[in-house]
Parts: C-alpha cells; structure tokens; sequence
C-alpha cells in the first residue's frame, strides 16, 4: 500500500481544489475540454471521480498527466512517478500547444503532489497531499 500513499492523499486535495474552483466560480465540468491532475495515476482519478459522483456530479473530461505521460502497458509504473514532473511534461508538450492549436479552448489544470518527507514517512506520519488548479484558455476563446 506504501506505493500508493501519495496517491491516496493527493486525490481528496484534488477534489478539493476541484470542487472550490467549480464553486467559486460558477463553472461547471463541462465548460473545460480538460480537467487534468497532475499524477494521481488511475487510481487517484477514479478516487476524484467517485468523490464527484457522490456529490452527483460527473466528470466525463477528466484526465491524469501520468496516465497520459506513461504507458502502463509496457512500463511498470505502479501508480506514475512524479506529480511535478508529469504535469510539466504534459502542459509544455500537450496542453500549451493544443491550445495554440485550437484542440482544446479550456483546461482546468489541476498540479497535483505530496509533501513527502522522509522523516515524518520514517515516524508513521500521514502525507499531506496538495493540488492548485489554473485555468488555461486558448488565444481564441
């Protein structure tokens, strides 16, 4: 389960952030083409979308930089790698040229990470998951 801590604490900051976000304002899922968390890796976002569906809504748009980074076919990746990284790679390689390009008008992007430290992982404390989320729209919107 150790694997999949960074994960499990990173998700309800998601769905935090997310849910804030929407709330604030006035913003549905739907008005993003993309809703991307930074590598949550599949299980972190079906965590964010069970969290949503209790609250009865669905994000059909919803997408993981990890999941989208690696290929778990062919790569043991377990649940990703870095939150950091895989969001970096993705905008710079994906998401800020197809907006450019006009393959997607809005993303929600949501950098998702845990605050790991050695220390605190070597005394059994939790690890704090953390999540901003920025609003990128394309020059045509």
């Amino acid at each position: 389960m150790e694997q999949y801590g960074a994960n499990l604490t990173s998700s309800p900051a998601a769905y935090d952030t997310i849910r804030a976000h929407l709330t604030e304002t006035g913003r549905k899922p739907t008005d993003y083409d993309l809703i991307a968390t930074g590598d949550l890796g599949e299980l972190g976002r079906d965590i964010v979308a069970d969290f949503f569906h209790r609250d009865g809504v669905e994000l059909p748009n919803l997408t993981d930089c990890g999941l989208l980074l690696y290929d778990r076919e062919t790569q043991d990746v377990h649940c990703g790698g870095s939150g950091c990284g895989c969001s970096a790679a993705v905008l710079a390689t994906l998401f800020l040229p197809g907006l450019v390009q006009g393959r997607w008008k809005r993303i929600l992007f949501c950098g998702t990470g845990a605050l790991l430290s050695p220390t605190s992982t070597q005394q059994g404390e939790t690890i704090p998951g953390i999540c901003h989320a920025v609003a990128l729209e394309g020059p045509n919107t």
